[in-house]
């Protein structure tokens, strides 16, 4: 019990009271204490207060400002990616297409058909089931074994044979795309490109091998038989002259089609040439020569003379046939030759086939070589069935062996 007094007046409070009047008191002055400093440092609170969020704003919107330029970043990375994909296929694209246009063009090239007279070649160099056995005229040492003979003409057939462009131009498949994987996707279809493209580039230079081949092949002929291609222009040909000449901006791939064009038109003119020259042997099968050309002593008057061809002994009736496509100028009797057909083949070329027994033919009749014009016999100055043969050159008889030599050489015997 707690006692007040106040003059004579006196007071009784009791603890609970007591105290509760302390902490009340307490308490307001507390109270009045932080009041009256919070009146005092109103302004330092709220400036940091303040500052406090501004600073949390700031970090806030740096921290966007951060996650922007991320995405910002991976957006642009995204980006170029996809451009540089697309520039990557577009490049697949235009070179796919250029692909397909070289092989286009090579398609104008590649034509097998330039050979001249040339046989096609024949599997495993063994001659074609039926066919006649070749024989050498005079002996091997003229022409050769027929198997060595066969060699060669399979050696030059084989290299001159045709390509075959299938698969070139048709478009490169793409490989099956795989998740994530589209590097590696590109590099396939680059390599796959890569292949087409080294088959174009090795088929483009067997193109120009073979023609140029050829064209070696035909001069050689020519030449065993002493003609000059220069000198012996195609027959039915002519028109105005256009220079052919090649883009100054022309690449390696337009530089090399050219050079096949022009060795294939040299190809072809030595062609249409050798097919007019008489290289193939006016018999079939066994055949054997019973006089060459040259001076001999003449059979009936036992005199040196003059043979102006190769004599091939046979039966009668058997097929006579040209040994060059061209034109009949004589078929009939003529003096000494007996029945005898004279074949003009252009460029001052021509064959007599003399001592017929029969005459298949009329003059002016066009030929084609290998065609039965006559049966075999023993007309005229003769004293038994044989094939009197000559080749003429501007009206004068050379030596046919020289034709049927080159024809050897050629693969036609």
């Amino acid at each position: 019990m707690f006692t007040f007094g106040h003059g004579s007046r006196q007071f009784r409070i009791g603890p609970v009271a007591f105290w509760t009047v302390v902490g009340t008191l307490v308490i307001m002055a507390g109270w009045s204490v932080v009041t009256a400093t919070y009146f005092a440092f109103q302004d330092d609170v709220l400036a940091r207060m303040i500052a406090r969020q501004a600073e949390m704003q700031f970090a806030y919107e740096d921290r966007i400002a951060d996650m922007r330029a991320q995405m910002d970043r991976v957006t642009s990375r995204q980006l170029l990616d996809q451009e540089q994909l697309e520039q990557k296929l577009d490049q697949i694209v235009r070179r796919q297409s250029l692909l397909e246009q070289r092989a286009t063009a090579m398609g104008t090239v590649a034509d097998p058909s330039t050979t001249g007279s040339l046989r096609p070649p024949r599997a495993n160099g063994q001659p074609a089931a039926g066919a006649p056995k070749p024989s050498p005229i005079s002996g091997p040492a003229l022409f050769g074994t027929p198997a060595a003979r066969d060699a060669r003409a399979q050696n030059g057939a084989s290299s001159g044979g045709g390509f075959t462009l299938a698969g070139i131009s048709k478009p490169v498949p793409a490989p099956a795309p795989q998740p994530g994987n589209v590097d590696s996707m590109l590099a396939r279809l680059q390599e796959s490109l890569d292949r087409v493209e080294g088959r174009q580039v090795n088929t483009l230079a067997s193109l120009e091998e073979s023609y140029e081949s050829k064209a070696r092949r035909m001069r050689a002929v020519l030449a065993d038989v002493g003609l000059d291609a220069a000198k012996h222009p195609n027959a039915a040909t002519g028109g105005p002259f256009v220079s052919y000449r090649l883009s100054p901006n022309a690449g390696p791939f337009e530089k090399q089609v050219y050079r096949i064009n022009v060795a294939r038109a040299q190809a072809e003119r030595l062609a249409s040439t050798v097919g007019a020259v008489p290289l193939r042997k006016p018999v079939e099968g066994e055949i054997e020569t019973s006089s060459s050309f040259g001076v001999r002593i003449d059979p009936f008057l036992a005199r040196p003379a003059m043979h102006t061809g190769l004599d091939f002994r046979g039966d009668t009736g058997e097929a006579i046939r040209v040994t060059a496509g061209g034109t009949v100028v004589s078929a009939g009797w003529s003096g000494g030759y007996g029945r005898m057909v004279e074949v003009d083949h252009g460029n001052g070329l021509s064959t007599r086939y003399g001592h017929l027994s029969e005459i298949d033919v009329k003059v002016g009749q066009t030929v084609k070589s290998g065609q039965a014009i006559g049966r075999m016999g023993s007309t005229g100055r003769s004293t038994g069935p044989h094939l009197h043969y000559e080749t003429r050159i501007d009206g004068e008889a050379v030596d046919p062996h020289r034709f049927l030599h080159a024809g050897a050489k050629f693969g036609l015997m």
